[in-house]
């Protein structure tokens, strides 16, 4: 997982030696999945009607003090399947009709990613969305260069005091103004299929936290003034409520209000970030966080079998 010097796909360069330790992220050497399943709870371009085919590996390159998925992002819960196996999954998912191939938090197993994407690429006929934090290398980047077709990242915090206190990475904006444009320089601006669906694109995600509404529309601002126009989509989110370790922050052991919200609603339709989505108060609950039950990640004895080719 990155040679000699050890692991350093992410920002984090934390150089460890993943055959033998775990990384930061809490990935050792296998690839490890906790869930894949359809899924209903993304905007609509992605879950469409039949559901988005999300995958969610466990780890993270974040330490998110109020994620949602902690129990996999930190707590490592999965369990550690082959290359051959994920790419089955993919299949299997197709076959049940998800709309996609969502790759949840994928970073750390990038290139057992790009393997078992390799072994179905004559039949997966669905779009790859890679559902990240925003919080990439170049380097994992110009790996993925190619293999996605829609790239979902969050885009969190500007203030590095913020993202030091609840991401544990104050260079969090630094890094996350530089991967969004290389995202959308991969794929160009938003196509559509005649479904409705996003074929290609950048759809940034913005989750508006308690107290930091400020922080809110400088995001917003940098990227009316640095992101071309039509070149991407953004999604503002009002789903936040208390979660993981956030009891333990005050300040945000609480939710949006729909005052806070409201700003930086009104804020995003000023600087013309009108092409997207926007969340109704209502969904500022625990209710969209998935079970983690390893659904769909054992072997199942029905699955699809990889063609290899004619001679095989």
């Amino acid at each position: 997982m990155g040679g000699e010097s050890g692991c350093n796909l992410c920002p984090r360069m934390c150089g460890a030696d993943r055959s033998a330790n775990e990384g930061f992220c809490g990935a050792g050497a296998g690839l490890k999945v906790a869930r894949a399943a359809l899924h209903y709870w993304e905007e609509p371009c992605i879950s469409g009607t039949r559901g988005s085919g999300a995958v969610f590996f466990s780890g993270c390159t974040l330490k998110c003090c109020f994620c949602q998925n902690e129990k996999i992002s930190e707590g490592g819960f999965g369990a550690e399947i082959s290359v051959e196996r994920l790419g089955r999954i993919f299949l299997e998912l197709q076959e049940k009709g998800a709309h996609n191939i969502n790759l949840v938090t994928a970073d750390p197993y990038v290139r057992q990613v790009k393997e078992a994407v390799a072994l179905v690429r004559e039949e997966l006929a669905v779009p790859v969305v890679y559902n990240c934090s925003g919080y990439q290398s170049a380097r994992l980047l110009r790996e993925l260069d190619g293999l996605v077709d829609v790239y979902l990242p969050d885009l969190k915090f500007m203030s590095r005091k913020l993202a030091g206190r609840y991401l544990k990475a104050p260079d969090y904006f630094e890094v996350a103004s530089r991967a969004i444009p290389e995202m959308i320089r991969q794929t160009g601006g938003p196509v559509y299929g005649e479904d409705g669906m996003l074929k290609k694109g950048v759809l940034i995600r913005h989750l508006v936290m308690p107290g930091a509404r400020t922080d809110s529309e400088a995001l917003l601002a940098w990227a009316a003034k640095n992101l071309e126009e039509g070149s991407f989509l953004v999604s503002l989110m009002s789903q936040y409520a208390p979660a993981g370790r956030a009891f333990s922050y005050p300040e945000i052991n609480r939710r949006v209000t729909t005052y806070e919200y409201e700003k930086v609603r009104k804020t995003a339709l000023l600087l013309g970030l009108t092409d997207g989505y926007r969340q109704h108060r209502a969904s500022a609950s625990g209710a969209y966080t998935p079970s983690f039950d390893l659904e769909g990640v054992l072997q199942d004895r029905e699955a699809p079998v990889i063609k290899r080719g004619k001679g095989d």
